[in-house]
């Protein structure tokens, strides 16, 4: 962590730390007129020797503008329900979640709407139609493995229940983390449904360690060999992977059939009576920036947003082979967004979690 950066704010994976001078600040008068913008946010982005994406574009910013970017990180459920609490006294500027979570943060009347400059060139499927929320690192859904334990990935769902993946299997907790509710949304596709879904992941139970709230906390058990096999997401996991060399990158199939994935971008929102909106819109303008766009595969090795920036560095050729031959669908977020309630109390009542 560079920590001329990001003080008072530390961010820790599956906790938070908020430094007492934030709260001071929230929401009063003066608060408005600072050199600060408070980031709440999935963790995913920032590096863990501080060279993420996240490091260096808090770093340019700071640099061309003089505001200090103040972060908070936690699952993408955490962050929400964070921001719900602190409605009355709003301490965060910019939110960046996954979906659906930057949805239900929207239905909760947490952002406001602000269209940031290049968010012209985002897919229209990335953003809100109505402004609330733009993507600003796409990413896809995956699983890690073990290549030093395992010669070959798994290659289907199924595969994950054999006993030689006894308490070797982990994947994060629906409902709190992104890639959690990630599990639910391709096992509901790839089963054809809720029920299916659920059977399959009550059998998996057999394998699995159990929940966790962080997803970023499954890699480095994976790569040491503690755990053979977790979810993930490609642009985390590949940035892990510099640092962590028996992380393999892989997309389960059912069956025979195909592997599939889907785009599980990194979505930010301004918002609604934040203490530092003004400079929450500058914040978001430049990680939207052509500059900030092309670091992101070749310094956070995820998928730029906008569609007019092509990374042709290394990692985003390696990146695009990944992917190849992957289904990728496209999840009715719309549905996933209403009842997703409903299908975390299922996974729970299926799982016994």
């Amino acid at each position: 962590m560079r920590k001329n950066l990001l003080t008072p704010v530390a961010a820790v994976t599956g906790s938070l730390v908020l430094a007492a001078t934030l709260s001071a600040c929230g929401g009063s008068s003066a608060a408005s007129d600072e050199k600060v913008v408070t980031v709440y946010s999935a963790d995913g982005l920032k590096g863990e020797n501080g060279d993420g994406w996240y490091d260096k574009v808090f770093e340019d910013f700071e640099k061309k503008t003089g505001i200090k970017v103040e972060y908070v990180e936690g699952g993408s459920g955490e962050m929400v329900q964070r921001a719900v609490r602190e409605k009355s006294n709003t301490q965060a500027d910019v939110l960046v979640t996954l979906p659906p979570f930057i949805q239900q943060a929207d239905s909760k009347g947490l952002l406001k709407a602000y269209e940031p400059a290049g968010s012209e060139q985002v897919d229209g499927a990335d953003k809100a139609a109505d402004g609330k929320w733009t993507s600003v690192v796409n990413n896809y859904f995956g699983f890690i493995y073990n290549k030093k334990e395992l010669t070959t990935p798994p290659k289907s769902w199924e595969e994950l229940l054999d006993g030689k993946f006894k308490e070797k299997v982990q994947y994060s907790t629906p409902g709190v983390a992104g890639d959690g509710t990630a599990v639910l949304i391709k096992a509901m596709h790839d089963f054809g449904g809720k029920e299916p879904a659920m059977e399959y992941l009550k059998k998996l139970q057999t394998n699995n360690v159990g929940p966790s709230a962080s997803t970023g906390k499954l890699a480095p058990k994976v790569d040491k060999g503690e755990l053979h096999a977790a979810n993930g997401d490609v642009q985390m996991n590949f940035a892990q992977s510099k640092d962590m060399p028996n992380l393999g990158i892989w997309f389960p199939a059912k069956g025979s059939g195909r592997p599939t994935t889907f785009a599980l971008p990194y979505a930010a929102g301004l918002v609604d009576k934040a203490p530092h909106s003004e400079n929450g819109r500058k914040l978001l303008d430049f990680m939207l920036s052509e500059q900030a766009q092309k670091d992101v595969s070749a310094v956070g090795g995820g998928f730029a947003a906008r569609k007019d920036v092509k990374a042709t560095d290394a990692n985003a050729t390696e990146l695009s082979r990944l992917i190849e031959g992957v289904e990728i669908f496209e999840p009715d977020w719309s549905d996933i967004g209403t009842n997703l309630d409903s299908y975390v109390d299922a996974w729970k009542s299926a799982t016994g979690s």
